[in-house]
């Protein structure tokens, strides 16, 4: 049903996951970050929104422009980004980007994180989401 693309560096979550909404490969989404001026290696890939707010807007997707905090998965939209495994390091917020999408009855979460011994998600209980960004896809 969906493939999903797993990053290929340690901090690449937010390109991945951006390349499982475009259906595009890691390799690809990467360059066209890099054209952007993102790059994995920069902490607030994952630590702030406009990235991937960026990348997205730069493929015409359009996306919510605010963080709607999680209550539970039956409220989700059919396709989001997923902000999971939340915390803080001083004084700033960190999370691993995730999508979760919906399909009919089917829901699951592409999480591209490389150590998983499966990338397609539907243990829901185990991953607890902060908050969401709705796209439009």
């Amino acid at each position: 049903m969906f493939t999903p693309v797993i990053q290929e560096e340690i901090s690449g979550c937010a390109i991945a996951a951006v390349a499982n909404i475009l259906s595009k490969s890691y390799a690809e989404m990467k360059a066209i970050a890099n054209g952007l001026g993102i790059y994995a290696e920069d902490p607030a890939l994952w630590s702030d929104t406009r990235h991937v707010r960026r990348l997205l807007a730069n493929a015409a997707i359009p996306c919510s422009a605010e963080q709607t905090p999680f209550t539970d998965w039956q409220a989700l939209p059919d396709l989001a980004l997923l902000a999971i495994k939340h915390h803080r390091e001083g004084d700033r917020d960190f999370w691993h980007w995730v999508v979760f999408r919906r399909s009919g009855d089917y829901a699951c979460v592409l999480d591209s994180a490389s150590y998983l011994p499966n990338n397609l998600r539907t243990d829901f209980a185990e991953m607890q989401p902060k908050w969401f960004i709705e796209v439009q896809g």
